[in-house]
């Protein structure tokens, strides 16, 4: 198994829908079912190129040709004043996880947010019983901040979510000189 990370590209958008078709995999997340493969498309040829200026990042986490993950950095708002913090989302398909494919997927968009795109803040939300993304988000320097009460619907039921994030360990300095 070679595991290999890239910018999401259209071609992705099959592969992407069918990871999405899983209810495990998008009952994780906020995105509903029956997800095309056109939809996804559209989502990804808005996120390519990105912007002039953006520092959004959306990875594909690829074995053998086909992607099985997919992690991205999203701007929070568009104030000025939250330019320093980005969302992260990631998904893995079920048949993957477990193979370190969320490690990969994250220890990337760490090294992109804290050394290449000016973030100080990285914040996420997951639904309180998804242990193994905790655990995930816990490694790598996030810390609970909250409990959102009813904030999500999944399966009939409004669910709680916990609020994590991380900050910048070393935040970027100028030299003295």
């Amino acid at each position: 198994m070679k595991l290999t990370l890239r910018r999401v590209k259209p071609a992705d958008a099959a592969a992407i829908a069918e990871q999405f078709a899983d209810p495990d995999v998008f009952g994780g997340t906020l995105q509903l079912p029956f997800a095309s493969e056109e939809i996804w498309a559209q989502r990804i040829a808005g996120m390519n190129p990105p912007a002039a200026g953006s520092n959004e990042l959306v990875l594909a986490a690829v074995i053998d040709d086909k992607p099985v993950g997919l992690a991205g950095l999203h701007t929070v708002g568009p104030s000025v004043r939250r330019r320093h913090a980005m969302g992260l989302g990631i998904t893995v398909a079920k048949a993957s996880q477990g193979q370190g494919v969320g490690q990969a997927l994250m220890a990337a968009l760490i090294d992109y947010a804290d050394n290449w795109a000016q973030v100080l803040r990285i914040e996420l939300t997951v639904y309180h019983d998804n242990a193994r993304a905790i655990r995930l988000y816990e490694r790598h320097g996030f810390e609970l901040e909250g409990r959102l009460k009813a904030y999500g619907l999944r399966n009939g039921v409004y669910e709680d979510v916990l609020s994590m994030a991380r900050l910048h360990p070393k935040p970027p300095r100028i030299p003295a000189g």
